[in-house]
């Protein structure tokens, strides 16, 4: 059963949006799925067995689609992995892929199926797009022929790559996407040889689309929206969240926020692997998510989005994540710092003992001050201060600067970065910011049950710190201000050390 959160007063807004043909606004929907995963196995299955898992998962996503449609919406974002699932090799994932033409060839698959030989799961998502008058993405396989006189060509004599594709209400395809930063596991694509920005343009602002990894990027990530330009971003993914962190919805919702543009982000649901969060971001807030480690569901979202952006009176100031932290001199401290690893990387961290502070922690060139008053400090809980200035190496390589308050898992101090659920501890006023060398700073505000802090509670100065503004006590898992150094990245991400077992 597929259930829906979408606020009465949009569904109405809708309505009349669609009646007076007026696009300065527009209804986005995403939708979370359990994905229906194949069986396992050392040898591919039949062209016609994989079909019948994908149209399996179509039929999910389809009553998806039709319900957004229903309800109004212009645009849905389904998730990567979404139509096969992830549990493949190069040689078993092959019959599910399908060759997927440049959208220059203005073809719609409905009205035209056999134009490029055998693409039936282009033809139903091209269908389902044209019959309820709805854009819709999803991500499939691509597979492109190659022979020796392309140097780079594998061994079996083909490409395969990652891809999402658009439709529109027409059922024209008009965007096609190849990951280009792949995460170390997925072994049964290849990296595209160039980098490539897609964007298209809509009555409802101009789109951009990458997937998953690719948040992580100067390229395509930061390329789509600040040399492009686009309104909003179409974002599939896989992601399993790995906290204090790296969760789905407080990286994106503040991907969102940093980079000031709407974010259409569609996870894949296996609470298993810790897969769940997916969400529908503004530049100036979060509009809808989802996150559920209870239930083996799917979900639909929908919210009203601003076409552009840009244009509005209320799109955020730029910040200066430096500004504060340059200006003022270190809290000093008799305390010792001592080391912490978050995600394979160790920080500098230092103790918060007392319920009102100062603290100054600094690694490399980035250090991380902050100011708190706590209003009920459990004994049994701790909590600490940690910077992060360095190059990640596993599962790919990126630099990264980080700040971060974050609760230790137990009372010993080891276990600061581990990954924590709840706290009883209350932050009563905050103030974080750091001396970073870089302006893509993503912050973030986690509260116990790893539920987003609303942002009534919390600002962004455009001096940088991340600063509560109310008075409210709330139980904080994690502050962070997350930042990017793209200068200092290797060429792709994708290409570092693989993924530690």
């Amino acid at each position: 059963m597929i259930t829906s959160y979408f606020p009465k007063y949009v569904a109405l807004f809708a309505i009349c949006v669609l009646c007076v043909g007026a696009l300065d606004t527009f209804v986005a929907a995403v939708y979370e799925h359990a994905v229906i995963l194949p069986n396992r196995t050392e040898t591919p299955v039949s062209k016609e067995e994989a079909l019948l898992l994908m149209n399996k998962n179509i039929d999910v996503l389809e009553n998806a689609v039709k319900l957004a449609a229903r309800q109004g919406a212009h645009i849905i974002v389904t998730p990567e992995d979404g139509i096969y699932g992830w549990v493949f090799t190069r040689e078993t994932i092959y019959p599910y892929l399908e060759d997927i033409p440049d959208p220059e060839v203005n073809w719609i698959p409905c009205t035209d199926p056999q134009r490029f030989g055998y693409t039936p799961v282009q033809q139903r998502l091209s269908c389902l797009a044209k019959d309820n008058s709805i854009y819709v993405v999803a991500n499939i396989g691509d597979k492109k022929p190659c022979n020796a006189s392309d140097p780079q060509c594998p061994p079996d004599g083909r490409y395969q790559y990652n891809t999402d594709v658009v439709f529109d209400s027409e059922g024209r395809l008009v965007a096609r996407y190849h990951k280009y930063n792949l995460f170390a596991p997925e072994i049964q694509f290849d990296f595209p040889k160039d980098s490539e920005s897609v964007t298209f343009e809509t009555p409802f602002g101009k789109f951009g689309i990458f997937t998953c990894f690719d948040i992580f990027s100067h390229t395509p990530a930061v390329v789509v929206v600040d040399e492009f330009q686009v309104d909003s971003v179409l974002y599939p993914v896989a992601w399993y969240n790995t906290l204090p962190l790296l969760s789905a919805v407080p990286f994106h919702s503040a991907w969102a926020r940093a980079m000031r543009v709407n974010l259409l982000a569609a996870n894949t649901h296996n609470t298993s692997m810790h897969m769940t969060g997916s969400g529908i971001y503004a530049p100036e807030a979060v509009k809808v998510y989802h996150y559920d480690m209870e239930t083996e569901s799917g979900q639909l979202m929908l919210s009203e989005l601003k076409s552009r952006p840009r244009s509005e009176p209320t799109y955020p100031v730029a910040v200066d994540w430096s500004a504060y932290a340059r200006s003022v001199k270190p809290f000093l401290s008799e305390q010792s710092n001592f080391p912490g690893m978050i995600y394979f990387d160790e920080l500098t961290f230092i103790e918060l003992k007392r319920n009102t502070g100062n603290y100054t922690v600094c690694q490399e060139d980035l250090c991380c001050h902050l100011t708190y008053k706590m209003s009920e400090k459990r004994t049994d809980e701790v909590y600490a201060l940690g910077a992060f200035d360095g190059l990640h190496t596993v599962e790919g390589q990126y630099y990264l600067q980080i700040c971060t308050l974050l609760k230790c898992q137990i009372s010993d101090l080891r276990t600061c970065g581990e990954p924590v659920g709840s706290a009883f501890t209350k932050l009563e006023e905050f103030s974080l910011s750091g001396t970073f060398a870089t302006r893509y700073v993503f912050p973030q505000v986690i509260l116990s049950g790893s539920q987003l802090a609303p942002e009534r509670h919390y600002e962004v100065l455009r001096d940088g710190r991340l600063r509560s503004r109310s008075r409210t006590p709330l139980p904080v898992l994690v502050l962070a201000l997350y930042g990017r150094v793209f200068d200092k990245d290797p060429p792709r991400l994708g290409q570092g050390p693989r993924r530690l077992e």
